[in-house]
């Protein structure tokens, strides 16, 4: 069993029918769950995602992928820590030259302690720390 990387962009992509990233997103979550793959992804990613869908679809939808992510059998939620947050804060203050979020960065510092270089993601800034976005 393969893990992958799920960030709140493709999380996004999959629930919102108006997403750019829909249709692809909906394709390589179902050819990444027949192959067995399971998603890791953080609270603070959901955080983004829930507020996102609130803005883009509605409070239904927000809800309602709230409700499955936290009952699924598939997804693993790894919770920031103080460590974490301080690594990610090293990332966050060396990279003055891109446009991580403070996110991105703590999602960055996870990928790397669990060994994971694939993420559920269309952006660009994953591909920028040498990781592979699925939905590009």
């Amino acid at each position: 069993m393969k893990r992958i990387f799920a960030d709140a962009n493709g999380w996004i992509a999959l629930n919102s029918k108006r997403d750019q990233l829909h249709d692809v997103a909906m394709r390589v979550n179902k050819e990444l769950l027949r192959e067995g793959h399971r998603y890791v992804t953080t609270n603070f990613i959901l955080d983004e995602t829930y507020t996102g869908l609130l803005m883009k679809v509605g409070h239904f939808a927000a809800v309602d992928f709230g409700e499955r992510i936290r009952n699924s059998r598939t997804v693993q939620i790894i919770h920031i820590t103080e460590d974490i947050e301080d690594e990610a804060w090293k990332l966050f203050k060396q990279y003055s030259d891109k446009n991580f979020s403070f996110t991105d960065c703590t999602s960055f510092v996870v990928m790397r302690q669990v060994n994971m270089v694939e993420a559920f993601t269309g952006d660009h800034h994953f591909e920028q720390m040498q990781f592979v976005a699925l939905l590009k």
